[in-house]
């Protein structure tokens, strides 16, 4: 059984028009919900083995705060997955070794969101992944097949937690 965490970036900030979206930080809300899910993270004990990261600053600021729960754990900073759909992020998925237990993929919706959706069959938080997985949205799912044979309804959601669960 392979654990994949799907985590959509924390809450960015907008007080900068002129920024580029990829170069957009994190809002202060984003920062205090991805520090909370750190600690969320510590508590569950859930370190993957492998974090795949999108390479926008929101999405790398989320990782660096979810440090002290990840230690040492491998961190891939990756462009492909800067606003991948569903589909790339599931062909990336597909390229990661089989002897890799667990993942983390850190991106952007709609892409997270469509991916938790494609994977899951079943799972008590669907419905409420179906009705939005927002910002700072942590979706765990274990999934029956290798990475590399990883497909539509190979797994099961075994876990849903927004900020709002942890403030």
């Amino acid at each position: 059984m392979k654990l994949l965490f799907l985590l959509r970036h924390a809450k960015s900030s907008w007080a900068d028009p002129g920024l580029s979206d990829r170069k957009r930080p994190l809002a202060p809300r984003g920062r205090r919900a991805a520090r909370n899910l750190a600690r969320y993270m510590q508590q569950e004990r859930i370190r993957p083995a492998l974090v795949l990261c999108s390479s926008a600053r929101r999405t790398r600021e989320t990782v660096e705060l979810l440090a002290p729960a990840l230690g040492g754990v491998k961190v891939q900073i990756e462009d492909e997955l800067y606003a991948a759909s569903a589909a790339a992020l599931l062909r990336r998925l597909r390229r990661v070794p089989a002897r890799v237990p667990s993942v983390m993929v850190v991106g952007h919706n709609p892409g997270i969101q469509d991916l938790a959706l494609a994977l899951a069959a079943r799972g008590d938080a669907l419905a409420s992944v179906q009705e939005k997985l927002p910002t700072g949205a942590l979706a765990s799912l274990a999934c029956r097949k290798t990475w590399a044979a990883l497909g539509k309804g190979d797994a099961e959601l075994v876990g849903l937690v927004a900020p709002r669960d942890l403030a």
